[in-house]
């Protein structure tokens, strides 16, 4: 254990809109011998919402674990970006296309210039209207808040988010989130959260969004890759929005505000999504010393 007492951990920002704001991950390269409580003792320390750790792979280029500060998930997109970007910048990829083993499999990953894309699944969807008072009364939303002819959806593309269109943006920023009551209706539909939007957005953006997801200890969150998926499927399927590239805007009405950028490219074949590819860009921000001890510090350069 003597050689993993001190473990570097790069902080950068996913989703950056215009190399600012973003939502930042934790990334760890190396990571073979790292057990699951060592993981879970750096991303405590690290405190973001995740990290990921990046080890060799039999099946794939790279095998990603990503970690909360409580417990492991299966899939994260900023920090799959954090990961690919930084393994971009270092020289690591041997081309554009590459690929990570996940605990429930394989997925694509693409770079488009400066922009890491990671593969989802074809959308799947599932009615909410039993539960929609609660899930409306836990936000203070109104029906009449509710974009009209847009029903509340529960999406999965590889995770599954509750999509809950608004009429404005003044709704969007006007939220008052009930995160116990949030967390309850996230237990009762197995959510990662809540992402909540309008499409009442800017000429060049197709959406902004709010992510709320206290059932894994993230009260909102800046970008979310995972369900920026969900939500151009939402788009184009149930608002009948017939383009394969959407651009969505996360984390602008967050406090405090860190604006990101997700694209969103939908591989559609007979006006069915069959999968799809979200990404944006991942910026180093700073990097992290952490000891592997009880009696731990941390410094941050």
């Amino acid at each position: 254990m003597d050689e993993l007492k001190k473990v570097t951990v790069q902080i950068l920002n996913a989703f950056t809109e215009n190399d600012k704001g973003g939502n930042p991950a934790g990334v760890v390269l190396d990571a073979d011998a790292l057990s699951h409580e060592d993981k879970l003792q750096i991303a405590k320390k690290v405190g973001l919402s995740e990290t990921a750790f990046i080890s060799r792979s039999n099946t794939a280029d790279f095998k990603l674990d990503f970690y909360t500060p409580t417990k492991q998930i299966a899939h994260c997109g900023h920090a799959t970006i954090a990961a690919f970007s930084y393994l971009k910048q270092l020289g690591k990829l041997k081309g554009n296309i590459s690929s990570k083993e996940t605990n429930d499999g394989n997925r694509k990953i693409e770079i488009q210039g400066a922009l890491a894309f990671m593969e989802q699944m074809a959308p799947t969807y599932k009615e909410v209207t039993e539960k929609e008072t609660d899930i409306l009364a836990s936000l203070g939303l109104t029906k009449a808040d509710l974009l009209p002819n847009a029903p509340l959806q529960v999406v999965n593309t590889g995770n599954s988010f509750l999509m809950i269109p608004v009429k404005s943006s003044k709704i969007l920023a006007g939220l008052s989130p009930n995160f116990d009551a949030i967390g309850q209706l996230s237990d009762h539909f197995n959510l990662i959260g809540y992402y909540v939007f309008t499409t009442d957005s800017t000429v060049d953006i197709d959406a902004t969004a709010r992510m709320f997801a206290p059932r894994y200890g993230i009260l909102e969150e800046a970008g979310t890759g995972m369900a920026a998926g969900p939500l151009a499927s939402y788009l184009y399927d149930v608002l009948q929005l017939k383009k394969t590239t959407f651009q969505v805007q996360q984390g602008k009405y967050m406090l405090p505000r860190s604006p990101s950028a997700i694209t969103v490219q939908l591989q559609v074949k007979n006006e069915k999504i069959a999968g799809l590819m979200a990404g944006g860009k991942g910026v180093v921000e700073k990097h992290l010393e952490i000891i592997l001890d009880d009696a731990a510090n941390e410094g941050t350069k």
